[in-house]
C-alpha cells in the first residue's frame, strides 16, 4: 500500500496534500471563546507523551489568540522549544512560490499560458506544459522525491544536477489529463523565478515577501543552527527521541526550502488573504480547485467551514497552515517531531476551537498476556495485495514490517488491537491469531497468516 510504504519510512520527504477533516454541518455564527485551557490539556497529553515537539498558533483577524511551544528545539541539549522557534517548513514553501510566480505574472513578466519550453525545453513535453498545470500539478512530471532521493538528499546538488534528473525521467502523464502530486512542479517554478528576475530563490523571497509584509524570521534555509533560533528534527524510535538527518537545502528549491515560525506564517497567510502579496485576482485564481488542486494552495474542510493552505513534511519536520475566511481564522502548526498523525491533531485543535465534541484522546498503555502476543507472530498477506506485514515481537513489544519498510513499533489498545499512531495504522487480530485487519487512511484490509 503506497500510504504505508510512504508513512512509515524513516525521512518523510516534502510530504503535502490537503486535510482530511469531517463532513459538513451547520454552520458557528455566534462569537467563538477559545478554550484555552481545554487546547493546552491536549498539546501537553501529546507532548507528555511523546506524540508531539513544536508549535502551535492560533489566530484570529491576525492576532494571536494561542501561542505555544510543547517539546524541546535542540533534544540531546534539552533546549526547549520557544513560541518563536524556526522550523523548516517543508511543502508549505509552495504557497511563497505560487505567490511569487503571480506576482510575476501581474508585472507582465509570464502568463499562465507561458510554455515550460521557453525556460528548460530539455524536460519530457515541455512544449505542451503550462506554468498553471506546473502550479496545479497537472504537468506530469515525475516527483524526483520517489525516485533515489536518499541517496543524495544530504549533499549539495546543483540546479543542472536536478534538471538532469527530471529530463531522464518519464512523463506520469499527458500534461493536463489529471492531476498528481509533484514536487518537480515547484523546484521548476522557483529556477523560472531566477530566470527571469536575475537573482536567486533566497533574494527574491526577501525583496518580494518578506521585507514586503514585514516577515524577520522567515528566510530560505541552510545548515540547521540551534544558535540562529532553529531546531534539530527528530523521529521517535525505540522509544526516544532520536535526530533525523537534514536535507540540503540546495535540493528542494521552491519546492521546500523555506525555514519559518508559526507568527510568521501567520502574518504571510493573512496578508495574501488581505491582498499585499497578489491582487484579489491573482489569489482567486490559486484558490480556484480542479480536480483537489489549487494552485499552490490546497482547501481544508472542516465541518461546514472551508479554509486555505497547505501542508508540509521534511526530515522530521512537520507542518501546517490554513487560514478560514469565513471567521478570519488562522491555524499555524510546526513540528520537529511526530509520533502522531498530523490530521488527528489539527482535528483536535480545531473541533476544540469550534466547541465540536471531542475526546482528546488517551495513550494509557494496555498490558497484553505474551503468551497472546506469541500468537499473532508470523507473516499475512492478502492476495493481490502488494505486500506482506511481518509481524513479531522485540524487546516485549509487538512490531510490524511491511515488504521492503522499516518496522514499526505496535501500542496495545486492547488483547487484539494495536497501533501505530504516527501513521495512522490499526491493526486488528483475531484471538487465535490467524487474521489481522490492517486499518488506514480509511481502508480496512484484511490479511491471512501464512502458513
Amino acid at each position: 500500500m503506497k500510504s504505508l510504504n510512504r508513512i512509515t519510512r524513516k525521512c518523510s520527504r516534502l510530504a503535502a496534500g490537503s486535510l482530511l477533516i469531517f463532513l459538513a454541518t451547520n454552520s458557528v455564527k455566534a462569537q467563538i471563546v477559545l478554550d484555552e485551557a481545554r487546547l493546552d490539556s491536549l498539546m501537553n497529553v501529546l507532548a507528555s507523551n511523546n506524540k508531539f515537539m513544536g508549535c502551535v498558533t492560533l489566530a484570529k483577524a491576525g492576532m494571536p489568540i494561542y501561542n505555544k511551544a510543547f517539546g524541546y528545539a535542540d533534544v540531546e541539549n534539552k533546549k526547549p522549544a520557544e513560541a518563536n522557534t524556526r522550523y523548516r517548513i517543508g511543502s508549505i514553501s509552495k504557497m511563497f512560490t505560487t505567490a511569487m510566480i503571480f506576482q510575476l505574472i501581474e508585472e507582465h513578466k509570464l502568463t499562465g499560458a507561458t510554455k515550460l519550453s521557453k525556460y528548460y525545453p530539455q524536460i519530457p513535453n515541455a512544449a505542451k506544459i503550462s506554468i498553471d498545470q506546473l502550479l496545479s500539478h497537472h504537468s506530469g512530471i515525475h516527483n524526483f522525491t520517489d525516485s533515489f532521493y536518499t541517496t543524495y538528499y544530504t549533499r549539495p546538488q546543483t540546479h543542472d544536477y536536478i534538471i538532469s534528473l527530471l529530463k531522464k525521467s518519464k512523463p506520469e502523464f499527458a500534461p493536463g489529463e489529471k492531476a498528481e502530486y509533484s514536487n518537480s512542479n515547484f523546484v521548476l517554478l522557483g529556477y523560472i523565478i531566477e530566470k527571469i528576475t536575475g537573482k536567486d530563490y533566497a533574494k527574491n523571497l526577501q525583496s518580494r515577501i518578506c521585507n514586503k509584509i514585514g516577515l524577520k524570521n522567515t528566510y530560505y534555509g541552510g545548515k540547521i543552527s540551534i544558535d540562529k533560533g532553529e531546531c534539530y528534527s527528530y523521529g521517535f524510535y525505540n522509544n526516544s527521541w532520536q535526530k533525523e538527518e537534514e536535507t540540503d537545502m540546495s535540493i528542494p528549491g521552491g519546492a521546500g526550502s523555506i525555514v519559518s515560525t508559526t507568527n510568521d506564517l501567520n502574518t504571510f497567510i493573512n496578508s495574501l488573504f488581505k491582498y499585499k502579496i497578489v491582487s484579489k485576482k491573482s489569489l482567486e485564481a490559486m484558490t480556484k480547485m480542479q480536480d483537489g488542486f489549487g494552485k499552490g494552495i490546497f482547501q481544508t474542510p472542516f465541518y461546514s467551514k472551508i479554509g486555505y493552505g497547505h501542508t508540509g513534511g521534511i526530515d522530521g519536520f512537520s507542518s501546517a497552515l490554513s487560514y478560514f475566511p469565513e471567521d478570519s481564522l488562522t491555524v499555524a502548526f510546526c513540528a520537529n517531531g511526530m509520533n502522531y498523525t498530523m490530521n488527528d491533531i489539527l482535528i483536535g485543535i480545531l473541533s476544540i476551537y469550534y466547541h465540536k465534541h471531542y475526546q482528546i484522546p488517551s495513550f494509557k498503555a494496555v498490558a497484553v498476556n505474551p503468551e497472546l502476543l506469541k500468537k499473532y507472530e508470523g507473516s499475512y498477506a492478502k492476495e493481490g495485495f502488494p505486500l506482506k506485514l511481518m509481524v513479531k515481537i522485540e524487546n516485549g513489544q509487538l512490531t510490524a514490517q511491511a515488504t521492503g519498510q522499516s518496522a514499526f513499533p505496535l501500542d496495545a489498545v486492547s488483547d487484539t488491537e494495536f497501533k501505530f499512531d504516527a501513521a495512522g495504522i490499526t491493526l486488528v487480530f483475531l484471538a487465535d491469531g490467524s487474521q489481522l485487519t490492517l486499518k488506514q487512511a480509511g481502508q480496512n484490509i484484511p490479511m491471512l497468516k501464512e502458513k
